[in-house]
């Protein structure tokens, strides 16, 4: 997948924003003002940052190498994903499961106002 290809599927989500709110390259999705996704839109191989789960990012980390922790981000909650070789499957399924990770942390109001808007 291309960052193109991540950028179009994340502004698909109800209510997901973007932004650079730290340089020109680091395109930023947000959903209720929360981050759950940064990708490098320079980088190639083409490389984001997701939340995860700890236990699933462990067992993804095991199994996949081009998984790791996050540079610059709390490596428990947060990894980096080298798109290069990953099944389009698993990189929709890593980015859904960021963004559900952190819709569901969101107070019961935001998600409420989200989901009826």
């Amino acid at each position: 997948m291309e960052a193109e290809d991540i950028r179009e599927y994340c502004l698909q989500k109800k209510a997901v924003t973007e932004s650079f709110p730290f340089d020109n390259e680091t395109l930023v999705f947000k959903v209720g003002g929360k981050m759950f996704l940064l990708i490098s839109l320079e980088k190639q191989p083409v490389t984001f940052a997701a939340k995860a789960d700890p236990e699933w990012s462990e067992e993804l980390r095991e199994t996949h190498p081009q998984i790791s922790g996050a540079y610059h981000m709390n490596k428990l909650h947060w990894n980096s994903i080298v798109c290069e070789s990953l099944k389009k499957e698993l990189i929709l399924k890593l980015i859904d499961h960021s963004y559900d990770l952190v819709f569901r942390s969101l107070t019961k109001k935001l998600r409420d106002e989200i989901l009826n808007s």
